[in-house]
């Protein structure tokens, strides 16, 4: 009896060890977040917590553990009003939808498309004219408590990275301040006044003066805060200012900003288009704010389903100094800043997510400068964290800036679209000791990427050392694709096309003006469809780049000038395929012509040898070839090797000097297409070298294994 009785309490005690343990298994290791859930409530599946910084700390204390604890995140749209943070105590947690449920995380305030008022049944409809009157709908702001609407500001090259003033979505789709013309551009008359010129040291802030050749701004009455963007004067460098005077009588447009280079006109780049113009409210998309009564108007769609309002300028979410933080399956839409921001983190991931309808850029790795307070080509500012602001600039001046972004970090099969600023800004390493980060964007889709800053904004901005692109797809934008600074980076497997579209001397990946810059590897990629009518090219390496070696790739239509060396060092192109361009490589030796300069004493290129101290470990022993760099002539492009390449339909394989090249008699000249080759004009056809009479030695090129892949780990 003593024994049947032992026997029952073990058998109760096994089972309330069980039910505590799965208890805990529950509650602790694994936690549940629902919009409609509460903070008081234990985070299990029937009773969620109510925010996702409550789980946070939850998971925090289990950080010990081996196993990852997941945060279960129920289906809906999640608001944020700061940053939601993951700091040093946060590690192994996983963040992630359950079963699949949609979950957004907005930065942004939904509205009630019943709150939209059609223009013609209210008081404003005198102001606009009759034929516009039902196809304009309006907002008041003030009766739903909205004020913050953030500033206009100037955008464009030389201009610190911003969150965007508030902007409006309406259907899932951003909205566009309303422009003249929709969409195409007008050419600058006559200069009266280039005004200051800040990139000649001119700060004296004065705007330009120029002449406009059409009737169209005498019917701009409306508003006192209208903008004009275009190339004011270099095709690289796209600007946006504020118009102080709009002379309808003498036709000329006078600047509240200066351009960085002063204006001028001539070129065929040299346009302009003008917007937040409540006049030229005409197609669906288009809308003005009136901020001084609130309200805000826009052309109404056939359907008004969804209606947003951009919020936040903080990133959404940081990650700073925090280990194996998994971020999955989530869309990040409706912010005026960036989505993402990571520094100091390591082995953390972000994969299958979406980015899009955001101010800025979708994710940053590493730190940035505060904003310029005035505008310089180049300086030193202070590092910041969550901010970009005027890294470009720092880091022009300070080449070995370590942004602190963490190492093993993976951005992985997102899909980035309708960002303001770019896609990712991917940091990491130390350039001083070329300790690689190994970070890294794979199998990642980004386009239309450049909806407010269209200069130097590129899908993917990498730095540091020894971080990786691989089998990522990128296209439709104004300008570049991939800007490069730091050492030993790879791009490999990607397809690039439908870029350049715009810009004149630009390339859609670009580097240049550093010879301490190498150990670079660029292979089979797909590079395609580039550029326009100016000159632009698929790889750049701009004023003296050294160092990269580019095998296996595919130019295709890829720019005017699919390759152009200005004047650098130590550059191998080896088994690449080119079609149907007029030029195929470009050489120049302008450091011994107009860009001599750069090879002064304690010019651009001496400063940033001596701040690797370049003929010391570890740069002499990782480049051997660079110590002897001002011994050896730099003025001369030189060991630059072209071996097994093929040029087909190229009406001039290379250009420059004999000398400069060494050019193997294996590369092939062919003007015959493979049977299939009309296919090509296909966005997302590769070719098959295999049709091809190829040299001897020649590496079949690996198609199917370029651009986005199924099934990527």
């Amino acid at each position: 009896m003593q024994r049947s009785f032992s026997r029952f309490i073990n058998k109760i005690a096994f089972v309330f060890f069980l039910v505590l343990t799965f208890s805990f298994c529950e509650g602790a290791d694994n936690f549940f977040v629902s919009l409609e859930g509460n903070d008081t409530y234990p985070g299990t599946k029937e009773k969620p917590f109510g925010t996702i910084a409550k789980a946070r700390d939850a998971a925090r204390k289990l950080s010990g553990k081996s196993e990852p604890t997941i945060i279960y995140l129920r289906g809906g749209t999640y608001v944020f009003k700061n940053t939601l943070e993951f700091g040093v105590g946060d590690k192994n947690i996983v963040l992630i939808p359950f079963q699949n449920e949609p979950v957004i995380f907005s930065g942004g305030i939904s509205i009630n498309p019943s709150k939209v008022k059609r223009l013609d049944q209210t008081a404003y409809a005198t102001e606009f004219v009759e034929n516009a009157r039902k196809k304009i709908g309006v907002l008041n702001l003030r009766e739903l408590n909205i004020t913050d609407y953030g500033q206009l500001h100037s955008v464009g090259f030389s201009r610190p990275y911003l969150p965007s003033w508030m902007e409006l979505f309406i259907n899932d789709k951003p909205g566009q301040l309303a422009r003249w013309p929709n969409d195409s551009t007008v050419a600058m008359g006559q200069v009266i006044d280039k005004g200051s010129v800040p990139r000649d040291g001119d700060n004296s802030n004065r705007g330009g003066k120029f002449v406009y050749g059409t009737d169209r701004p005498a019917g701009w009455k409306k508003s006192k805060d209208i903008w004009i963007s275009g190339y004011f004067n270099y095709g690289y460098a796209e600007d946006a200012v504020q118009l102080a005077v709009m002379d309808t009588a003498a036709k000329t447009f006078t600047t509240v900003q200066p351009h960085i280079y002063g204006f001028n006109s001539g070129k065929n780049w040299n346009r302009w288009y003008a917007y937040n113009i409540p006049e030229e409210i005409d197609r669906d998309g288009e809308y003005y704010l009136d901020r001084e009564r609130g309200l805000l108007f826009f052309y109404l769609p056939t359907i008004v389903t969804k209606l947003d309002l951009s919020m936040l300028q903080d990133p959404l979410i940081a990650l700073e100094g925090s280990q194996n933080i998994s971020i999955k399956n989530i869309s990040f839409e409706v912010s005026r800043g960036m989505a993402v921001y990571l520094e100091r983190s390591e082995s953390c991931i972000i994969s299958n997510c979406v980015f899009r309808n955001l101010g800025s850029l979708a994710i940053s790795i590493g730190k940035g400068i505060m904003p310029f307070k005035t505008q310089k080509h180049e300086g030193s500012g202070e590092e910041s964290s969550r901010v970009l602001g005027s890294l470009d600039q720092h880091q022009y001046e300070n080449t070995t800036f370590n942004r602190q972004g963490g190492r093993n970090n993976r951005v992985v099969n997102c899909h980035i679209y309708n960002t303001g600023a770019g896609g990712i800004s991917l940091g990491g390493g130390d350039r001083l000791t070329l300790t690689p980060a190994g970070n890294s964007v794979e199998n990642c889709r980004i386009h239309d990427f450049n909806r407010i800053e269209k200069s130097y904004r590129p899908a993917i901005n990498i730095d540091g050392v020894g971080n990786k692109i691989a089998n990522c797809e990128i296209y439709n934008a104004p300008s570049m694709a991939i800007l490069l600074h730091g050492n030993d980076h790879i791009l490999e497997y990607s397809t690039i096309y439908d870029v350049c579209r715009e810009v004149d001397d630009q390339g859609a990946f670009y580097y240049g003006r550093d010879a301490s810059e190498r150990g670079h590897k660029v292979r089979f990629n797909y590079f395609h469809h580039l550029g326009n009518s100016n000159r632009t090219t698929a790889i750049y390496h701009d004023d003296g780049a050294c160092g990269m070696e580019v095998f296996g790739n595919i130019f295709f239509k890829a720019g005017t000038i699919p390759v152009l060396i200005g004047g650098g060092q130590d550059i191998s192109y080896k088994n690449n395929l080119f079609i149907d361009s007029p030029l195929g490589i470009h050489v120049d030796n302008r450091f011994q012509n107009w860009s001599k300069n750069s090879l002064d004493k304690d010019g651009v290129i001496d400063k940033r040898l001596k701040a690797v101290k370049f003929d010391q470990q570890p740069y002499s022993v990782r480049y051997p070839e660079l110590v002897n760099y001002w011994k050896d002539n730099p003025a001369i492009p030189k060991r630059l090797v072209f071996d097994n390449n093929i040029f087909v339909r190229i009406t001039t394989t290379r250009k420059g000097e004999d000398s400069w090249f060494i050019w193997s008699e294996n590369n092939k000249v062919s003007d015959v297409y493979p049977y299939n080759w009309k296919m090509m004009d296909s966005r997302h056809f590769i070719p098959d070298d295999t049709q091809l009479a190829v040299p001897e030695g020649w590496q079949v090129l690996p198609v199917e294994k370029i651009g986005i892949l199924k099934n990527y780990q």
